[in-house]
Formats: structure tokens, sequence, C-alpha cells
């Protein structure tokens, strides 16, 4: 994966966010995706612009309105810097409050729809069970997957790794941890 695309139209959203056909960007509720262009349609009589955006991985196309783009949560890749914050606070030790699985899911899948690396590697670090370590439960290990999912697919475009290579990086980190 690469970060950019050489085409340079750039399309932008109120906040001032640039988003070129073919960049790499992050919807929170689907995690990275690629930009493919921008379009307009008419819908109840007024021409919107969208930025249209695929997930491979998912095989789905979203339409995200430009002007709603910051509000709705896209944003651009994360830097190395935020990166390597996610990647230290994998390392961590595992916060595991007291409360009942129930409301640590419910705050676990909050943080995986915030989109933020950083939130998303304190659940990586909080559900990873090691060798040793007793097994998860089917709901655990589903949230496991999912947040490791979605900070493998920003790692790898960020530091511009396959997916294998991104994974094989993060349960490296876990596992010394």
């Amino acid at each position: 994966m690469t970060a950019r695309s050489s085409n340079t139209s750039k399309t932008e959203t109120k906040a001032g966010m640039l988003f070129a056909t073919g960049d790499f960007v992050v919807y929170p509720a689907h995690g990275v995706g690629k930009v493919l262009h921008v379009e307009k349609q008419e819908i109840s009589g007024q021409s919107i612009e969208l930025f249209v955006i695929s997930f491979e991985r998912d095989r789905m196309t979203l339409r995200v309105p430009v002007k709603k783009a910051e509000q709705s949560g896209l944003r651009k890749l994360s830097n190395r810097k935020v990166m390597d914050t996610a990647l230290t606070t994998l390392q961590g030790r595992a916060r595991v409050k007291r409360a009942m699985w129930s409301r640590r899911a419910q705050e676990y899948e909050a943080k995986i729809n915030s989109g933020d690396p950083v939130s998303i590697a304190e659940v990586v670090r909080d559900l990873h069970r090691g060798a040793s370590q007793p097994e998860q439960s089917y709901s655990e290990r589903q949230i496991y997957e999912q947040a490791l999912e979605r900070l493998t697919h920003e790692m790898a475009a960020v530091e511009n790794l396959n997916e294998e290579d991104a994974t094989a990086k993060l349960e490296n980190l876990l596992n010394a941890a």
C-alpha cells in the first residue's frame, strides 16, 4: 500500500482537509479505505459532491458527502508519530477494569469505532492473550480481532507494509510486552 497516488486533483472539505484521488483515508466505522474519486449526485433536487471511498477488504464502496466528511469522522491516515505512540501503547501493561463484560465490550467498541489508533491499540493491548494465559470468550476474541485488524490496516498504510508484515510486527510487540 502506498499512502498517496500521483494523481493530484484534491477536493477540500469544510474544515480545509484535502483528499486527493488515490489517497488512503480512515473512516472510523470501517477503517482504512482509498479515495477513488469525487462525484456529483442529485439527491432530493440538490447537487451534492461525494467522496467515493473503496474498502477493498470488505468489498465495500462508501459515498461520503464532502461537506459532511469531517463531521462523519473521515480523516487522513495517521502520521508516524501517532503510530509510534500506538505501538508504545501496545507494549504497556494491560488495564482491565473490573466492570461487567457487557460494559467493557461497549467501551472497547466505542474505542474501535473512534478510529483513533492509540485507542484501538489500548483495546488490542487489553484483550491480547499470551500463550500462558486463559482462553478468551468468543466475544472477546471477536473484539480483539476487529481491533487488531483496524490497527494493522492503518499501520500497513502508514509504514508502507503489506498486511502480513504489519500483523507480524504488531504480534511481535505484543508477545514481547
